[in-house]
């Protein structure tokens, strides 16, 4: 099978096309893969790390306010076509598939008209507006919630398949773990917490008020938070100001680099609602607080958690919302809960979907022999 991948602008849609190509290369080894991105874009260096070889077509969305470079936009929706077309009948793929976001458009648009089987897979709740865009043209749309389907009036092209993980969590029992991650004896539950790589100043100041108010006078809870790059030196000196860097309990780090092993041994996690995040959750089943981070399109995070949260599978709260008090309720309702904390984790279990990937692939076998 001879394929391009279209997935640009953010790790979400970046990540899901590789952990197709991925799984395609798994399957067929000598299956041909190729990503487009632009020149600019991080898939540059994330597809480079996978391994594929990509080609450039510029492009770019349109801002919501008025803009001078909406004009270079325009430019962009007229000339983007025309190259993916040139790129294609080069190429000559047997599939094309964008995994969302603006870098889709193009080149779907351009295989469409020219006959090439299309797909598209959206990982969030509500489609983004290229995926809308591209709906009565491309031949299948993959989906990651169910609920997503009642956005299409194309509903036949439309498959459930979660969103594929380049790796996915490791969900065997590890012996000897809590002592390995220097977890003291005394410690009954375990919280973990995240905002992100770089950070979110908000989600830092709930967290540090939680551990103030909470956690430091709680010995049998351990709290492990990643502050994030940007916001770490911040956090860090109002820790101080809160007295919180002495706290057996409580460890604060900029980054967590062994995190599969903490998400692991946790009983409770606060994080953002990313698909990605999500999908991952839901894998390991584990309890969660989502903190939805309102600087998306579409606030597209609010709704992956409201799905969650309307099936009993997470609890939700807006940034907006966050009252002082009301994050440390949650938390010790849950973690002082034992039937709360297994009912939200087996509700979100029925949101895993471990095999994507593979659902993707074998589907994607039938579109390129045209049989969908």
């Amino acid at each position: 099978m001879k394929i391009l991948l279209a997935g640009g602008g953010t790790g979400g849609h970046i990540n899901p096309a590789i952990a197709i190509a991925n799984t395609v290369k798994a399957n067929d080894p000598e299956a041909q893969i190729a990503f487009i991105g632009t020149k600019k874009g991080m898939e540059n260096n994330l597809v480079g790390k996978a391994g594929y070889p990509l080609y450039h077509i510029e492009m770019r969305g349109l801002r919501r306010s008025l803009s001078l470079s909406n004009i270079k936009t325009a430019y962009y929706y007229f000339t983007a076509p025309i190259k993916a077309k040139k790129l294609l009948l080069d190429y000559q793929p047997d599939v094309v598939v964008g995994t969302g976001g603006y870098l889709s458009w193009p080149l779907i648009h351009a295989a469409a008209k020219l006959g090439i089987p299309t797909a598209i897979h959206e990982s969030n709740a509500i489609p983004g507006k290229a995926v809308k865009m591209l709906e009565k043209e491309v031949d299948r749309i993959y989906i990651n919630f169910p609920t997503t389907e009642e956005a299409f009036e194309a509903k036949e092209k439309v498959l459930c398949v979660g969103n594929p993980l380049i790796t996915l969590p490791d969900t065997k029992a590890e012996a000897g773990l809590r002592e390995k991650l220097g977890i003291p004896k005394n410690v009954k539950k375990i919280l973990l917490s995240f905002g992100g790589s770089l950070g979110a100043e908000r989600v830092n100041e709930e967290i540090l008020a939680l551990m103030r108010d909470e956690i430091a006078h709680r010995p049998d809870i351990f709290h492990i938070h990643a502050t994030g790059r940007i916001e770490y030196e911040a956090a860090m000196a109002k820790a101080a100001e809160y007295g919180l860097t002495d706290k057996p309990n409580i460890r604060l780090l900029e980054y967590i680099y062994d995190m599969p092993l903490w998400e692991k041994v946790a009983d409770l996690v606060i994080c953002r609602a990313g698909a990605m995040t999500i999908a991952e959750m839901a894998l390991l089943g584990k309890a969660c607080i989502l903190i939805p981070s309102p600087n998306v399109a579409n606030n597209h995070q609010y709704e992956n958690a409201k799905r969650l949260a309307d099936a009993g599978a997470a609890v939700l709260h807006e940034e907006k919302n966050l009252t002082p008090g009301i994050l440390a309720e949650s938390v010790n309702k849950i973690l002082n809960d034992e039937k709360a904390r297994v009912a939200l984790s087996h509700a979100i279990q029925a949101f895993a979907k471990p095999n994507a990937a593979v659902d993707i692939y074998e589907d994607l076998l039938l579109l390129s022999q045209k049989e969908v």
